[in-house]
This record gives structure tokens, sequence and C-alpha cells, in this order.
């Protein structure tokens, strides 16, 4: 892609906007599904909060500083949409976002957007028991395989933080993987 201050300048313009944006939607929509779908588990509402992120992106863009990466902060904006409907939803439906997680996790064998095995499954099922903190960096360590200086532009963490909650996941799914 361009040059990244040349790239916001395209999307701002409303000249060069629509030919930018279909760029960005091109670059990000994959990940970013990826990224939601790792914490929303379900593909429909990954589809709806990767919508709202875009949507999210679009509006704000004006108010982006530069001072991370287009991609950070995007991922920032996806992340915090994530965590916003899981919580909504849960609320919604009378019980902890915890419990709706597990449900998720029970559905995914009858997802057929979901290509994993009874594992990934099992994997599922641990990375819900952890903080959401550490849930967070594990699936972006792990899944995505995002480097501990891009999470930590995501989450406004520091590096050795991350590094740690993601040790301490780690060791937790390899207790409650061995155990079961």
């Amino acid at each position: 892609m361009l040059d990244e201050k040349e790239f916001i300048q395209q999307l701002l313009n409303p000249k060069t906007q629509n030919d930018a944006f279909q760029k960005l939607l091109h670059t990000y929509q994959k990940p970013l599904y990826n990224h939601i779908r790792n914490i929303v588990l379900d593909h429909d509402d990954t589809a709806d909060v990767l919508q709202n992120t875009f949507i999210k992106v679009f509006q704000n863009l004006k108010n982006f500083k530069g001072e991370s990466k287009l991609f950070s902060w995007m991922y920032r904006i996806a992340t915090n949409e994530a965590l916003t409907f899981l919580n909504q939803k849960a609320k919604k439906s009378g019980i902890s976002s915890e419990t709706l997680q597990s449900k998720a996790i029970d559905n995914l064998k009858a997802d057929v957007y979901f290509d994993g095995n009874d594992i990934q499954i099992a994997l599922h099922k641990a990375i819900v028991t952890l903080p959401k903190k550490q849930q967070l960096v594990f699936k972006m360590k792990y899944f995505e395989e995002l480097k501990y200086e891009e999470i930590s532009e995501i989450l406004g963490t520091s590096v050795g933080a991350l590094k740690a909650s993601y040790h301490h996941a780690v060791k937790k799914i390899e207790a409650l993987l061995t155990t079961n």
C-alpha cells in the first residue's frame, strides 16, 4: 500500500475517498474479520461487528492522529466493538459474558464457517476461562500471530505486561488441557 500518511489523505479527500476506502476494505477486511471472530466466535455476529468497525473507522478517520499505525488503530476499534457487542448481547440475554462465550463455543461444531476439530474446541473452552485481558493477548498472539509490539499498540499495554499475560495464559491453558 501507499505511504500511510498519503493513504490517509486519500481517505479524507472526497475526490479519492471511495477508491481509497475500497483499498482499505480489501487490505483489512480479512484480518479484521479473523480478529473479531476470535473474540465473538459466531460468524454472523462477526459480520455485524466487522461492519460496525468499518463504519466507525470511516466516521472517525478525521480524528486519527497518526500516533500509531492505521492497522493498530483499526484493530483497537475492532477489539472495542467486539467486546462491547459481547457485553451488550450478554446483557440482553440476561447472562454473563462468560456464559455467552461458552454457548458460542458449544455452537462452533454446527457452524459451517468453523473448520476446527475437537482439539480446537477444547482450546476455546480453556481460553474462555481466562481473564478477558489474557484471552485477548493469547488470541492475538496465538491465532493471529501478532508481534508483542503490535499488540501493545492495539491494547495500550506495555510489551513486558503482554509477555507476562501471554505466559500466564499459556500455563493456565496447558494445565486445563492436560487435566481434561
